[in-house]
């Protein structure tokens, strides 16, 4: 009896996973290279291909171009609207699997240029283009009637961004915008942007230090999703004018944001930060850590090299790198509060650490040596998440601000969790290029960066 219980708690610990290494030899070190037997990874391990990349790509570019279109129709009809100079108060965008004016459709749209730029597949460049013109196009009509109609209420298909009540509703699309402008666009946005960049520089609340903040869920909240939220769109904005003013706010909320909520001997993020609380109950949330990078990465791409605050920004993101890299499992994910290993291996959060990693690498702002074996291997994990239909898996769905760790730990994961999308393309995308810029090989059975 006591044999059976031992087998059968023994079988329970490695399904689990908590034994990593099942694969057991019966060979000896006189007899066999011990150090050259296969180890038992959890994922496929090693060097990707370039066109296996791709085609986890082109499976993502046609589930979402199917899932998401761009037409409106009257809701109680069904009817196809065609001409917006009859729009009503029954006019809705034609539902699909995700809405396509959202922040992580905004992530979407430049993920997909991105896929373009490193694929040469004119696909993805023309998926965010379609969307952004027709968004584009449409958005005088309904300005235009919501104002002559104030009766037909709040909700219309594009209500959040021509009047933005939140971060939320304007940031990323505002980014999305500026960069399709920059890539080319001939689609009119800039009534869009500037209206967004209004709201952002003046119409956000505020501390009164000036760092973006919310009221929710308590008064002062500071939300580090809200870096990414903000701050990229004003970089952008100065890539677009040459108006220094918007880098350096840009810049002003990094580190304002990395002063109150960046941990120094972790090197990562707390997720809120409430100001008049005398302690900080600390999660370190993944993908809002996630949102962190991605926001430095996003204004050290555009940021003038001689701008005062490149140093420190730049310092902050190789912190927050090392910080990052030191959680990463061994599967290759990354859990969803970084410090708890026994929170469940989130998927949107690894992709864009992988991004992160890998865009920083081909940029040249960290070390290559230390860190591409990493990216490589996050990417590994990510692929895996990506099913034959063109869904990612394991995404953590929208997640407000908690200060107890069940909040976090039980968070549902979902396909439909919009979030995913966005920073998978960005992560194969980068991760191509890395396969571009750098050579690596299997040295002594570890994947090695082979330097010049």
């Amino acid at each position: 009896m006591k044999k059976n219980i031992v087998l059968i708690f023994t079988l329970l610990v490695s399904s689990t996973g908590l034994y990593a290494q099942r694969n057991v030899t019966n060979a000896n070190d006189s007899n066999t290279p011990l150090h050259l037997l296969r180890p038992d990874y959890p994922i496929n391990y090693g060097i990707p291909k370039a066109e296996e990349i791709k085609g986890s790509l082109d499976k993502i570019h046609a589930y979402l171009n199917e899932v998401t279109p761009a037409e409106f129709i009257n809701s109680k009809t069904g009817e196809t609207v065609t001409d917006l100079s009859k729009l009503d108060e029954n006019t809705a965008l034609k539902k699909g699997d995700f809405r396509i004016v959202s922040y992580e459709w905004g992530v979407t749209y430049g993920a997909m240029l991105l896929a373009s730029q490193a694929t040469g597949d004119a696909r993805f460049k023309e998926y965010s283009e379609k969307r952004l013109q027709f968004i584009a196009n449409a958005a005088p009509f309904f300005k235009k009637t919501t104002e002559e109609h104030a009766d037909w209420g709040t909700k219309g298909p594009l209500k959040g961004l021509l009047t933005p009540h939140a971060l939320d509703d304007c940031g990323a699309m505002c980014a999305a915008m500026i960069k399709a402008s920059r890539e080319g666009s001939k689609s009119n946005f800039r009534p869009l942007i500037d209206s967004h960049i209004d709201y952002i520089l003046n119409k956000e609340h505020r501390l009164k230090d000036g760092t973006l903040a919310r009221n929710r869920p308590q008064p002062n909240s500071l939300w580090l999703d809200d870096m990414f939220m903000g701050i990229p769109a004003l970089a952008q904005m100065g890539k677009l004018t040459g108006d220094k003013k918007y880098y350096d706010e840009a810049a002003r909320q990094v580190l304002s944001f990395s002063k109150k909520m960046f941990n120094k001997d972790k090197n990562v993020y707390m997720h809120g930060w409430i100001e008049g609380m005398t302690e900080h109950p600390q999660f370190h949330w993944a993908r809002a850590n996630g949102w962190a990078i991605l926001t430095k990465v996003e204004l050290l791409d555009v940021l003038p090299e001689n701008h005062p605050a490149r140093p420190e920004i730049l310092a902050l993101l190789k912190a927050h790198v090392k910080g990052l890299t030191g959680y990463q499992s061994g599967s290759g994910f990354w859990h969803q509060l970084l410090d708890r290993e026994d929170s469940y291996l989130e998927t949107s959060a690894t992709a864009i650490y992988t991004y992160a990693i890998a865009r920083a690498i081909n940029r040249g702002w960290i070390d290559g040596l230390a860190y591409a074996p990493m990216a490589l291997l996050g990417w590994n994990a990510v692929a895996t998440k990506i099913t034959e239909k063109g869904q990612v898996d394991g995404t953590c769905v929208g997640t407000g601000m908690g200060f107890d760790p069940a909040f976090y730990y039980h968070r549902p994961i979902s396909p439909f969790a919009a979030h995913g999308y966005g920073p998978v393309i960005l992560a194969g995308s980068e991760v191509i290029n890395l396969l571009k810029n750098k050579k690596f090989e299997i040295n002594d059975s570890s994947v090695q960066l082979l330097q010049k």
